[in-house]
């Protein structure tokens, strides 16, 4: 069979303008118009066209760029640039236009909060063309990896540990000049001794620095690199990295609100995300979804109090194991004479309230426990007998344990992993996210909201389609 070849010499008629190579459905097009469809005076971004001094390239063209950039999985300053020089679409998203990469990096540095508001916009985008509905909310999180090492993550301890061994070492300088003195050592000796010197103490300066700065804000771990991000624990080993949120909408699965936060744990991010997203919204969401990394009884009634259905898990809700025959579960509590009685009819009185913790402890009697048929599978606590701790906010607990259980919040809760997981499984595989380019908390807000838009974008394409986002846009 013949094949096929190629005639690089073979002479061609090229269309006369950009326009001609980009199809009028291509995803480009949707880009273009979207961004232009940004209200960039909400973003805190000045679009004046009888500036005078220096031109500067247009913002709006600088948008496009990073946020189709980003859509693609090309987020380097660099390979935006080199994009701009060899990729049609790009080529014709910025009509010909070709920044450099310092440029293409300075704007994204220097227009931080103006990019964390850009899915803000494309949610509202989003409203208006009827694609966000706003009833049900879903929650969730995701740890990202930071712009910085964790071997420049700095604890109080290991400050601490390296404070002994430079204390140690500057010590055994001393010792060595001393030495040196009385054996009258070379001069050239001495200056190397004393170099040494200067660097053991500058380096201890640092690390008293650091161990202040760990006190002083009170947190487990300081980054010398980015002090914004935390020390965070996932599948892959402890990375320094960021708590990346976001909250979606049930109707398409679209992003409502984007947040990143430098806590490990989801704990403290119910409450604050989904006021977030109701800001966004407009209007109050009827329910709201989440996991049991969520089940923070202070953040639950928080929401609950604004008329709001909460629909997330208890800890022990989430294991979905049945309580053991003595289980705390199965004592009876007592709540008028505030106490618990265990199955075998014993009273566990009150014995004190850990306000740390939160909770209440009630005790047996050693002598009633150590009595009982059951001791040593009940309790093995042969002085105190048996142990019942309640959370101060138990009644709460029951209560949103009790809503979680609803046959209605049951069928809401089956679709929060289609809904809320894969916009991260897009951001992280697809868009090759894994670690944000930018340092600090402005930073990395403002990467994730662009990651967001562009999650956005894409699935507006593909609910309505390039040419109908013409028509919906312009009308």
């Amino acid at each position: 069979m013949a094949y096929r070849h190629g005639d690089r010499s073979q002479k061609t008629l090229f269309p006369q303008s950009i326009d001609e190579y980009i199809s009028q459905d291509a995803p480009a097009r949707a880009y273009d118009v979207i961004i232009d469809s940004l209200e960039f005076g909400e973003l805190g971004i000045e679009i004046d066209p009888h500036k005078v001094g220096c031109p500067q390239y247009d913002p709006r063209s600088m948008l496009k760029l990073l946020v189709y950039g980003y859509s693609y999985g090309v987020r380097s300053s660099r390979k935006l640039e080199r994009e701009c020089h060899n990729n049609i679409s790009f080529i014709w998203l910025m009509a010909d236009l070709k920044p450099d990469h310092k440029t293409i990096a300075e704007f994204r540095r220097g227009n931080k909060k103006a990019l964390s508001k850009v899915l803000r916009e494309i949610a509202r985008l989003c409203i208006d063309l009827d694609l966000i509905e706003g009833n049900s909310l879903f929650l969730d999180g995701s740890r990202i990896r930071a712009n910085a090492s964790i071997s420049n993550s700095w604890t109080k301890e290991k400050c601490q540990r390296k404070l002994k061994k430079i204390d140690k070492r500057i010590a055994d300088i001393l010792e060595e000049c001393d030495n040196a003195d009385q054996r009258e050592a070379a001069c050239g000796s001495f200056v190397k001794i004393k170099e040494e010197l200067t660097d053991q103490e500058a380096l201890r300066a640092r690390v008293k620095s650091i161990l202040n700065n760990i006190e002083q804000e009170q947190r487990p771990s300081v980054n010398t690199i980015d002090p914004d991000c935390a020390k965070i624990h996932s599948r892959q080993g402890d990375h320094a990295g960021y708590n990346g949120q976001i909250v979606v909408d049930q109707k398409h699965g679209l992003i409502v609100n984007s947040d990143v936060v430098n806590e490990n744990n989801d704990n403290h991010q119910f409450a604050d995300q989904i006021d977030q997203a109701n800001e966004v919204l407009g209007k109050k969401c009827e329910s709201a979804c989440a996991d049991s990394g969520y089940s923070d009884i202070d953040e639950l009634k928080k929401i609950d109090k604004q008329n709001i259905d909460v629909i997330v898990p208890s800890a022990r809700q989430a294991c979905g194991k049945e309580p053991a025959t003595f289980d705390a579960r199965n004592f009876t509590y007592d709540r008028d004479n505030d106490c618990y009685i265990c199955p075998e009819g014993k009273t566990l009185s009150l014995r004190n309230i850990e306000r740390k913790k939160r909770r209440k402890v009630y005790l047996g009697r050693g002598s009633t426990c150590r009595a009982c048929e059951h001791f040593g599978r009940c309790t093995t606590n042969s002085v105190h007998g048996r142990k019942v701790t309640r959370l101060l906010g138990e009644d709460n607990r029951r209560k949103f344990e009790r809503q979680y259980q609803l046959p209605k919040s049951q069928e809401i809760y089956k679709l929060r992993k289609q809904k809320v997981e894969l916009p991260f499984g897009h951001i992280k595989r697809n868009l090759k996210a894994g670690h944000f380019l930018l340092r600090g908390l402005d930073g990395v807000k403002a990467e994730m909201s662009l990651l967001a838009g562009c999650f956005n974008i894409v699935r507006m394409i593909n609910i309505v389609g390039v040419c109908s986002l013409f028509e919906k846009l312009a009308g």
